[in-house]
């Protein structure tokens, strides 16, 4: 058992800790309606313990930076950085040092597709690499393409088009403009580059899967749409 000094307390658990995180994210994320509700950070956190079975990386920034990976979203919520702030106070109350702090913040701001589309991408520690894993392949699969058509119902996008063609070597405020986005070319535009961009062995070996189950379905999909062809 992992013993910490906490302030007003003899000691505070591992286990009281993540407790209160856990409690802490769902109250964030219980209402979400684009498919990064509780449920998804639970699988998240799930995957993360899965993958920490065969990673050395600490699982007290793991499983934290996992439980609160999108409370900050900068594509969920109207002011991200108000938000940030908010969870630095929230960790220091649950005493968590300076360091695991600026470690779990760094994570759950950084791991994101959206920053793999930068020039100069960062570079995330160990449990920010198995939380990145998580997300990710929590967006694959079948699971992943259930989400992708709700995120995509919920803000009205077309769901294919074949006159609109995916977009290649898109810039963040690109890959974020929906109008320029079909539900199908969601997944030529990131869901399918994903199984190639894991960590972690262990999601290398989930996501191989779940890639092909993706593929089974846009085969489908289109055989659908164009009965005739």
């Amino acid at each position: 058992m992992y013993l910490l000094y906490c302030e007003g307390f003899d000691f505070m658990t591992y286990e009281e800790q993540l407790s209160a995180i856990k409690d802490y994210s769902y109250q964030k994320m219980r209402t979400d309606a684009t498919g990064h509700n509780f449920d998804h950070i639970e699988r998240v956190v799930k995957t993360a313990k899965k993958i920490l079975t065969t990673e050395s990386a600490d699982p007290l920034i793991t499983l934290a930076a996992a439980y609160l990976h999108d409370v900050a979203d900068d594509k969920l919520v109207a002011d991200p950085a108000a938000l940030e702030l908010e969870i630095k106070d929230f960790l220091k109350e649950i005493d968590f040092t300076t360091e695991q702090i600026s470690e779990v913040i760094f994570i759950t701001h950084n791991l994101s597709f959206s920053k793999s589309l930068s020039n100069n991408p960062p570079e995330l520690p160990l449990a920010g690499q198995i939380v990145q894993d998580a997300d990710r392949l929590d967006a694959i699969g079948a699971i992943g393409i259930t989400r992708a058509i709700y995120y995509g119902g919920a803000h009205s996008e077309t769901i294919y088009d074949t006159n609109i063609k995916p977009r290649q070597n898109m810039n963040k405020s690109e890959y974020r403009n929906l109008k320029n986005e079909t539900i199908i070319n969601h997944f030529y535009e990131k869901l399918l580059k994903l199984a190639a961009m894991m960590n972690t062995p262990t999601a290398k070996k989930i996501a191989a899967g779940r890639q092909q189950y993706m593929i089974n379905f846009l085969d489908e999909f289109k055989n659908e749409w164009d009965i005739n062809r």
